[in-house]
Parts: C-alpha cells; sequence; structure tokens
C-alpha cells in the first residue's frame, strides 16, 4: 500500500492497481486540484474543499455519507459525525470512513469538529492502524484537541493533514503545534508512505508521519 498526501485533507491511496482517493478539493482554497486517475472516492462531506470530485481522472465510484459498502474488494464504513463542537449546528454533519485494504485498517477523519470522540464512535471505529487526523483548528480540531483523540483511538500510525502550507489561503494553524503535542516535533517529512501489514507492530507506540504534498 502507498499513501500519498495531496495537501488539505485528501489523500491518494494505490493498492495494486487500486487507485482510491478521499476529499479532493477545489482550487478556490489556493491549492492546484488534484488530477490522478481514480477508481473510487470518498467524500467525507459537501463542502467544495472535500468535494471536487470532477477534478478526478476516470469514471471512479463515489462515496458521499454514512453506510457500510463493499467495493472491489475494500470494506468501508462511513461513520456520522458532526462538524462541529455543537451537534452540527454551526458546519453541519461529518462522514468519517474506517476502511480495511490489505489486511490494514485506515480512519480518515475529515472535518471532525467535536471536542472528543464520543463511545459510540470510538466503538465503530474499532482498532486503527492508520488515523488520518486534522489538526489545523478553526474549522476542525486544533493541535490539543487532536493528540486528545489520538489518544482515544491509539492507531499505530498518526497521520496528521487539514493543516496551513504553503499556498492554502484558509485560515489553518499549521502542523508544528500538533507535532509538539505528540512530541513528533524533530521527524521529517517524507514524500509517501510505503508499507504492509507486518510494517505494523502490534502494541508498538504511536508513530507520527508528517507528508509533504505531491504533487
Amino acid at each position: 500500500m502507498v499513501i500519498q498526501w495531496y495537501g488539505h485533507s485528501c489523500f491518494k491511496i494505490t493498492s495494486g492497481e487500486l487507485v482510491l482517493a478521499i476529499d479532493p478539493y477545489a482550487k478556490e482554497i489556493g491549492l492546484t486540484p488534484p488530477r490522478f486517475r481514480s477508481d473510487l472516492v470518498l467524500v467525507t462531506h459537501g463542502h467544495s474543499d472535500h468535494s471536487n470530485t470532477d477534478a478526478l481522472a476516470g469514471e471512479p465510484f463515489i462515496i458521499s455519507g454514512p453506510g457500510e459498502y463493499e467495493v472491489r474488494g475494500i470494506s468501508i464504513q462511513g461513520i456520522d459525525t458532526y462538524h462541529d463542537a455543537v451537534r452540527g449546528r454551526e458546519r453541519g454533519r461529518n462522514t468519517i470512513y474506517r476502511l480495511v485494504l490489505e489486511d490494514i485498517t485506515l480512519l480518515h477523519l475529515g472535518d471532525f469538529g467535536e471536542n472528543e470522540m464520543r463511545d459510540e464512535t470510538l466503538e465503530a471505529a474499532g482498532d486503527v492502524d492508520i488515523l488520518m487526523i486534522p489538526v489545523g483548528g478553526k474549522y476542525t480540531l486544533d493541535a490539543a484537541a487532536a493528540a486528545k483523540v489520538v489518544k482515544q483511538i491509539e492507531p499505530r500510525v498518526v497521520i496528521p493533514m487539514h493543516y496551513k502550507i504553503p499556498g492554502l489561503t484558509l485560515p489553518l494553524e499549521n502542523a508544528d503545534p500538533f507535532l509538539k503535542e505528540t512530541g513528533a516535533a524533530k521527524i521529517e517529512p517524507q514524500e509517501k508512505l510505503t508499507l504492509r501489514k507486518k510494517d505494523l507492530t502490534e502494541g508498538e507506540k504511536t508513530r507520527v508521519i508528517l507528508l509533504t504534498p505531491a504533487r
């Protein structure tokens, strides 16, 4: 499995010949929209910085809400959450996605904005190998809240997303406060994450992986 981050909350996940995209964004946020070919797209909510599926090449199957899905051998569960800390009254709802491929469990939180994970959400998420979590504040979790959610979930790997990078016009914080909160301030960013199930050790301490935006 190869995981690449295209900035904001957008990821490209490649497993063999299968290409999965999550939360492709529109150009209005200052970044060039991703245009890679995709077989499957997950959309966490309808805001344009997460739902620009037309930018992607190919004719992907699109999932955009809660439910259980089985697509091309991938088990996917969309879990209903809130985009804010007041039960959606400010920014509406958000779907987080739990997906299993190559016997690895990934959890993408989209624009999760609750102060912490509710018990029912944690139960639905289950055991998580790779967590993709927003850390830039303003519209989602800030650094301290994100670090708290990481402790709740206890993933083996955590990848921060939805934070300030060059070119992004949204008023977000950068990743530094989150890296400090999680004791990862000195880690070096990498272009992509390539791993297999055997690379994930049972009971290991959570590793923070910082990705540079793909082009």
